[in-house]
C-alpha cells in the first residue's frame, strides 16, 4: 500500500488538497485592499465580492444535498471537478472589471464549487475514521481555519498586486484537483444509495440529528460574525492606545493571531472529544466562547496584552467545537447518507452566517463596541442547551464510541 493509500497519507493529502482548493474562497479577501485602491470599489461592491462566495456556497450545498451528490459519486472526482471549475471562475476575475457585475457573479460560481470541496473533504476524512472521527475532521477544519486567517496576515504585511493572489489561488486549486485522485477512500464508505431528495428532511425529523444541527447553528451564529468583525473591533480598540498607522498594523496581526489560534483548538478538541465525549467538548467550548463574546467589549480600549489574550482564548474556543458537530452528524447519520447530511448541515450554518455578519454593524451602532458582540452569545447558549439534550438522548451512545 502506498503512503497516499494509507490512512495517514490519505488524511494528510485530503487536508493539503482541501486547503489548496479553498484558497479560492480567500483570494478576493486577501486582494481586497489592492482592488479598492485601484478600482475605487464601493462598499457594496466590496461586500459583494465576499458575500457572493458565501451565497454561492449555500446554493451549491443545498443543490448537492438535494441531489445526494457526495454519496452517489466518487467524492474524489466530485472534489476534483469542483476545484477545477472553481479555479477557472476565479481566474476569469483577471479578465473582467472587478467593479462590474461580472465579478460577484464569478465569485458566486466559485462559492457553488466550494460546496464540492469543503463538505466532500470531510466525508472523505470520515471514511477513514475508526475511533477518531473527531480528530479526523478536526484536522481538516483546523487547516481551513488557518487558511481563513491568512487574509489578515497578507493585509498586515502590506498590499500586493491583486492579480498575484488571484493567480496563485487558481493554480493552487488546479493542483488540488489533480492530487486529490491520489488519496484513498477509507473502509467506512457505504454503498451508493438510490436518489431520494426527501431524505434531507431527516435532518429535522430525526431528533438526535436535529439537536446536533441546532448545536451547530448556535455555533455558526457566533463564528463568522466574530471572524469578520474582530479586526474592526481591534482596530478601533487599539486606536485608543496606539498612535498612527501602528494601531492598524497591530490590529491586523492580532486578528490573524485570533483566527489562526483556532487551528490549535480544532485539532486539540478533536483529540479530546474522541476520548472524553462529543457533547462534553462542544458544551465546554460554547460556554467559553459565549462568555468571551459577552465580555470582550469590557476590554475595549484597554491594555493591548489583555485584549489580545482574551481574543486568542475566544479564537481557540469559538471554532474548537466546529468539527465535532460534523463528526456528530457523521456518527448519527445513515452511513450511506453521511455526505448528504454533512452538506446540508454546512448549508444551513452558512446561511445563518449571512444574517449575523450583516447584523453586526447595526449592533455596533446601537450598542457601541462595549456591547456589540453580546448578542452573539445567544448562539452558544442555544447550542449548549441543544447538545445537553442530545447528551441525554439514548442515541447519543453512537457518539465517540459511547463517550457522548
Amino acid at each position: 500500500m502506498s503512503l497516499a493509500q494509507s490512512k495517514l497519507g490519505s488524511i494528510a493529502l485530503i487536508a493539503v488538497c482541501q486547503v489548496a482548493a479553498m484558497a479560492l474562497w480567500f483570494s478576493a479577501s486577501s486582494a481586497l485592499p489592492s482592488l479598492v485602491a485601484e478600482f475605487h470599489l464601493t462598499p457594496f461592491a466590496q461586500a459583494a465580492l465576499t458575500s457572493g462566495v458565501q451565497l454561492g456556497f449555500v446554493i451549491g450545498c443545498l443543490a448537492s444535498a438535494l441531489l445526494g451528490l457526495p454519496d452517489r459519486f466518487d467524492p474524489r472526482r466530485l472534489f476534483a471537478v469542483s476545484a477545477a471549475i472553481g479555479a477557472v471562475a476565479n481566474a476569469l476575475l483577471l479578465a473582467v472589471n472587478p467593479a462590474s457585475a461580472a465579478a460577484p457573479l464569478l465569485r458566486l460560481v466559485t462559492g457553488v464549487c466550494m460546496a464540492g470541496v469543503y463538505p466532500v473533504g470531510m466525508k472523505l476524512a470520515a471514511t477513514w475514521a475508526k475511533g477518531d472521527m473527531g480528530l479526523m475532521v478536526g484536522i481538516l477544519v483546523g487547516a481551513l481555519t488557518l487558511g481563513s486567517a491568512s487574509p489578515h496576515l497578507f493585509n498586515a504585511l502590506g498590499g500586493v498586486d491583486w492579480r498575484i493572489p488571484i493567480t496563485v489561488s487558481s493554480i493552487s486549486a488546479v493542483v488540488a484537483a489533480i492530487l486529490i485522485g491520489l488519496a484513498g477512500i477509507g473502509p467506512n464508505r457505504a454503498a451508493a444509495p438510490r436518489f431520494d431528495p426527501h431524505y434531507v428532511t431527516t435532518a429535522w425529523r430525526d431528533k438526535p440529528l436535529r439537536l446536533a444541527n441546532l448545536g451547530y447553528l448556535g455555533h455558526m451564529w457566533e463564528l463568522y460574525a466574530m471572524w469578520a468583525w474582530i479586526v474592526v473591533f481591534l482596530d478601533a480598540s487599539f486606536a485608543q492606545r496606539v498612535v498612527g498607522d501602528d494601531a492598524a498594523v497591530a490590529a491586523k496581526l492580532a486578528a490573524f493571531a485570533t483566527v489562526a489560534s483556532g487551528a490549535i483548538g480544532c485539532v486539540a478538541a478533536g483529540f479530546l472529544a474522541d476520548r472524553f465525549g462529543r457533547t462534553t467538548l462542544t458544551i465546554a467550548a460554547m460556554a467559553v466562547s459565549g462568555t468571551c463574546a459577552a465580555t470582550i467589549g469590557l476590554l475595549f480600549g484597554g491594555p493591548l496584552p489583555a485584549v489580545i489574550a482574551l481574543c486568542v482564548v475566544w479564537g481557540i474556543s469559538i471554532v474548537a467545537d466546529s468539527a465535532q458537530f460534523s463528526a456528530s452528524i457523521a456518527e448519527l447519520s445513515d452511513p450511506a447518507r453521511v455526505g448528504t447530511m454533512l452538506t446540508l448541515q454546512t448549508a444551513l450554518g452558512f446561511t445563518l452566517t449571512l444574517v449575523t455578519i450583516h447584523l453586526m454593524p447595526y449592533w455596533v451602532h446601537a450598542l457601541g463596541w462595549h456591547a456589540a458582540f453580546v448578542p452573539l452569545a445567544i448562539g452558544p447558549l442555544i447550542g449548549v442547551i441543544a447538545m445537553a439534550r442530545l447528551r441525554a438522548h439514548p442515541q447519543s451512545v453512537r457518539l465517540a464510541g459511547g463517550r457522548r
